[in-house]
C-alpha cells in the first residue's frame, strides 16, 4: 500500500521540529520495493482509499503509527492517506468539507460543531489517548515543583478553546489557582512555535508537547517539571471521528479502520518502549532513535494509551466538565449523538 502524507502548510512550517514528521511519507520514506507485502487475502481485493487528517504528527500517537508501520490498515483492506492538519480547527474543517474522510483530534471540536447546529455532525468512534500529552517546562530544574510556583509568572500556553490550554487551566483550578489573575498565560503563539519562543527567552514556563519538551531539555534551555497528563488524570484527549453520513454509508470501512487501530493498541501494550520506538522510527526521520525512545518511555510510563478504543460516557462527561470550566460550553450536548462505541467494541473482541 502506498501511504502518503500531504502537507497543508508551507515548507517553512514543515521545518518546525515538533511537526517535521508530517512532511514524510506514512511508511517512513522507505524506498520502493521495500514496503511490507500485504497478506494474500488482502492482495486479492481492492483496497479502499481513506484520507485521515491528524491534528499533529506526534510520538504521542504511537499506536496509530505502529498500525501504519506494521501494515494493519492494509490487512483491513484500507489504503490510507495521512494528512497533517496542524490544529483541531483545521482538521475539523477538512472533515466537514469532505477533504478528509476521518479526523483525529480533540473531541471538543465535535462538541463545538454540534453546538453550532451542524446538520451532518461529526461522530467520535474511537478514543486513542486517555491522558494529556503535554508537559510543563521551566527554565531551571525544580525537583520540588508545585503548581503554586506558577503564581506571578508568565506561561506560554495553548490556543483558547483547545484541549492543551483547557486541560492546563483545569489543573490550575483543581489546585486553587485562578488562571486569569494568579498568573499570565500567553495564548497568542502559534501551535508548534512555543518551544522556539521559550528558547529565545519568552516566558518563565511553557506548556510543551513532545518532542518540544525533550528538545528543550537536550539543549539545556528548559527542564520538565510536571506532566499535565499525570496531574489532570484520565482525560479523553484525542479521538477519531467522521461525519454521521460517512459512517452510515461506510460502516465496513469504519470497522476495518478501527480494527487496524486496535491492532496498533495491542502492539503498544505488548511491546517495550524500545520496541515501540524502533517500529515507529520511520515516521520521525528527523528525530534520532534515542530521543524517540525517551519520549515513548515518558508516555508509556504515564499510561497514556487505552487498552481499547471505547469512548466511554464517563470520559465524555469529564470532557464537558473541562469545557464548562473553561467557559467554552454554554449547554451540554448528548453523548449518544456524538459518540458511537459499536466499532470499538467489535474491534476489542
Amino acid at each position: 500500500m502506498k501511504k502518503r502524507i500531504l502537507s497543508l502548510l508551507s515548507a517553512a512550517v514543515l521545518s518546525i521540529s515538533l511537526l517535521a514528521g508530517c512532511a514524510q511519507e506514512a511508511d517512513g520514506g522507505k524506498a520502493e520495493g521495500t514496503e511490507s507485502t500485504p497478506s494474500e487475502e488482502t492482495a486479492q481485493k481492492e483496497l479502499v482509499e481513506v484520507t485521515l487528517n491528524e491534528v499533529a504528527h506526534s510520538i504521542f500517537y504511537a499506536p496509530m503509527y505502529a498500525a501504519i508501520e506494521e501494515g494493519y490498515f492494509e490487512e483491513e483492506g484500507i489504503d490510507l492517506t495521512l494528512v497533517c492538519g496542524f490544529g483541531a480547527d483545521k482538521t475539523m474543517t477538512a472533515v466537514i468539507s469532505g477533504e478528509a474522510d476521518i479526523g483525529f483530534m480533540g473531541s471538543e471540536a465535535s462538541i463545538y460543531t454540534y453546538a453550532e447546529g451542524a446538520t451532518d455532525h461529526v461522530v467520535n468512534f474511537a478514543q486513542l489517548t486517555q491522558r494529556a500529552g503535554n508537559f510543563l517546562v521551566a527554565r531551571e530544574e525544580m525537583p520540588d515543583f508545585t503548581w503554586e510556583d506558577l503564581k506571578g509568572h508568565l506561561v506560554l500556553g495553548g490556543r483558547k478553546g483547545g484541549m492543551p490550554e483547557m486541560v492546563f487551566e483545569y489543573i490550575l483550578k483543581q489546585n486553587g489557582i485562578d488562571p486569569g489573575t494568579d498568573l499570565e498565560i500567553n495564548q497568542n503563539i502559534d501551535f508548534g512555535s512555543t518551544a522556539a519562543a521559550f528558547s529565545e527567552g519568552q516566558g518563565d514556563f511553557t506548556v510543551e508537547f513532545e518532542p518540544g519538551a525533550t528538545t528543550l531539555e537536550s539543549q539545556g534551555k528548559g527542564y520538565v517539571v510536571a506532566s499535565l497528563g499525570e496531574d489532570s488524570g484520565y482525560v479523553p484527549y484525542t479521538a477519531f471521528s467522521a461525519k454521521q453520513s460517512y459512517i452510515d454509508e461506510n460502516p465496513d470501512v469504519i470497522q476495518g479502520f478501527t480494527n487496524a487501530l486496535q491492532k496498533g493498541m495491542d502492539y503498544v501494550r505488548d511491546h517495550t518502549p524500545e520496541e515501540i520506538a524502533a517500529v515507529i522510527e520511520p515516521q520521525f526521520p528527523e528525530t534520532d532513535l534515542e530521543t524517540i525512545t525517551t519520549i515513548v518511555t515518558r508516555y508509556y510510563d504515564q499510561d497514556t494509551w487505552k487498552s481499547n478504543l471505547i469512548f466511554e460516557e464517563s470520559s465524555f462527561d469529564l470532557l464537558q466538565d473541562i469545557l464548562e470550566s473553561a467557559g467554552e460550553l454554554e449547554e451540554r450536548v448528548p453523548y449518544d449523538d456524538l459518540v458511537t462505541t459499536k466499532f470499538a467494541a467489535n474491534a476489542a473482541q
